[in-house]
């Protein structure tokens, strides 16, 4: 029986990496040991930036709702308490939205808020 070689299968390997590292500075996109490093390392940022994302858009909500509570006389753990005894089920992202783009709702909502807490 004749021997099978491993040459398509690792050229081809090679090339999937090496497609991945293109744009990359320097030897990091022509080595293929170097490459594969970069592409590894570059998959963890990529893997850990996906989690960082969500923290960071989260963090950005609640400092527009903080100073949107602020602007009404209050602090944004009692107005979410507020909003939670109301009964009132915006996410974060809508009522950073509210905030921007509606004052005068968003004031609504902080009377709405308070009521609750009486």
């Amino acid at each position: 029986m004749a021997r099978i070689k491993g040459a398509m299968m690792t050229r081809k390997r090679r090339n999937k990496v090496l497609k991945l590292a293109k744009g990359y500075y320097g030897s990091k996109s022509k080595l293929f040991k170097t490459a594969k490093q970069a592409v590894m390392k570059s998959g963890q940022y990529a893997y850990i930036g996906r989690k960082q994302k969500k923290r960071d858009f989260r963090r950005l909500w609640i400092t527009r709702i903080s100073a949107g509570c602020k602007a009404n006389g209050m602090n944004y753990s009692t107005f979410i308490n507020g909003l939670t005894k109301a009964g009132v089920e915006l996410n974060r992202k809508m009522l950073s939205e509210i905030a921007i783009s509606d004052p005068e709702a968003f004031t609504a909502l902080t009377e709405q808020a308070k009521a609750a807490l009486k």
